[in-house]
């Protein structure tokens, strides 16, 4: 079940230290929600449907923990609505269409609605939804559909077309924080029985990676192994973790130093020392799209033509990645790392760009010579636009000795192939290219 906290049926009369700490916080209110504010904040969209009592049917879709359950439950608190929850991971369809057939007679004897809560939607097939539409379309039944998944993909499109989208974000590291701050002092928490040093906050907060449920169980389980009262210290949260907080910041100096690393042990061919500092960015929680952009940087940077299958296997690994997120995405992650590690090297590549962007930037942008131009008017024509064109695929050799080149940088050359991989046949074609066009002087 993915609520912002625990289980969204609660028992008023059950014993509070029976329950969660996530349940016994949960936010009494929209404005106690964290981490929402773009939906839930002053002239937030979802916020002004909720206070006008349009909130009819809904999706919301977020990564688990960020509060799509509670808002479910605040809004039938606030329409005064039957909160129905369902999960597709274990109800079917006949659960489903149980509750929409009693919202409905509801509906027609009282014009009162249930709210139909159901959680992981994207596990119902195309069909099993289908048993939604027809009471979506006479709207006896209120509805929310909650998602890890993109409902482009996952919902049909005659649900997405009677239901607004809303996204949930993940909760940064100041929002868990304050989050854990208030668990601690709420007389429904912790009630102020436990201190907690700043570098076990931020540990929870690194561990939790925005997800308020496992913040606060993890808190919950530091203080019990703290015990009745007293300071919860980092060496306790790792216990609770059962996992070793990481010297890694990630939006800090460590961030850049590590990502630099990695880069310059691909550079130098190292794999192993690349998989290190990888794991060390992986398991610090660093964003895997982060490492995977970088990495198709340093396909075209430091291999280029000598491989240019690289950057192929960058891409894909960056595919990988948004594919099936993390964990699983750490071995495309670290076959892309040794991939680029011991590919043939070369900067032939950034070194010619860099080269043309200091000439644009530097000189003076002369016109593009008139055999190059386009004519696609007689006046055009009449000044000498397209003149001398030769199409170079009707040439024997493939080319010709008119002018590419602004008249300012005509002998400029910036691509200088290495010996390295493939660039080295590279090389080849290009002298002889050059020889072709009767051209093989070196460049200034």
């Amino acid at each position: 079940m993915d609520t912002l906290f625990s289980g969204p049926n609660n028992d008023s009369n059950a014993d509070d230290s029976k329950r969660p700490l996530a349940d016994r916080v949960r936010p009494g209110s929209l404005e106690e929600v964290r981490g929402q504010d773009d939906l839930l904040g002053d002239g937030g969209p979802l916020k002004k449907l909720i206070r006008e009592g349009q909130a009819r049917a809904l999706i919301f879709w977020g990564p688990p923990g960020v509060g799509k359950t509670t808002v479910g439950l605040l809004i039938a608190d606030y329409d005064d609505a039957k909160f129905v929850h369902l999960s597709a991971a274990v109800s079917g369809v006949k659960e489903v269409r149980q509750v929409l057939k009693e919202s409905r007679e509801k509906f027609r004897l009282t014009n009162q609605r249930n709210l139909l809560f159901i959680d992981e939607i994207h596990r119902f097939n195309k069909a099993q939804q289908d048993v939604l539409l027809p009471f979506l379309e006479e709207g006896s039944v209120k509805f929310i559909g909650a998602t890890t998944e993109n409902p482009s993909f996952e919902l049909n499109s005659a649900i997405l077309s009677r239901c607004q989208v809303f996204v949930f974000d993940k909760l940064d590291v100041d929002e868990t924080i304050d989050l854990l701050g208030t668990a601690l002092e709420d007389e429904n928490g912790l009630d102020g029985r436990f201190e907690i040093e700043k570098k076990a906050l931020k540990t929870i907060s690194s561990f939790a990676d925005g997800d308020a449920r496992r913040a606060l169980n993890l808190l919950e389980l530091s203080s019990k192994l703290t015990g009745s009262d007293g300071v919860i210290t980092i060496d306790t949260v790792e216990r609770a973790a059962q996992k070793k907080s990481l010297e890694y910041d990630k939006s800090g100096e460590e961030h850049y130093n590590i990502i630099s690393a990695l880069h310059k042990t691909i550079r130098n061919s190292s794999p192993d020392a690349a998989l290190y500092w990888l794991a060390r960015m992986l398991e610090g929680g660093e964003d895997p799209i982060f490492i995977a952009r970088r990495l198709v940087r340093i396909a075209s940077e430091d291999v280029g033509l000598a491989d240019s299958k690289a950057l192929k296997v960058c891409v894909a690994a960056k595919d990988a990645v948004e594919l099936i997120g993390v964990p699983e995405c750490d071995l495309a992650l670290a076959q892309a790392v040794i991939y680029l590690s011991l590919a043939p090297k070369s900067n032939a590549v950034y070194q010619a760009y860099s080269k043309a962007k200091d000439d644009v930037n530097d000189r003076e942008d002369y016109p593009v010579p008139k055999e190059l131009r386009n004519a696609p008017t007689d006046l055009m024509r009449e000044e000498g636009y397209g003149e001398g064109y030769e199409y170079a695929h009707n040439l024997g050799k493939k080319t010709s000795r008119m002018q590419v080149m602004p008249d300012n940088i005509v002998g400029r050359r910036y691509y200088f192939p290495t010996e390295s991989g493939h660039e080295k046949r590279m090389k080849e074609l290009l002298e002889a290219w050059r020889e072709r066009r009767g051209r093989s002087k070196k460049g200034k």
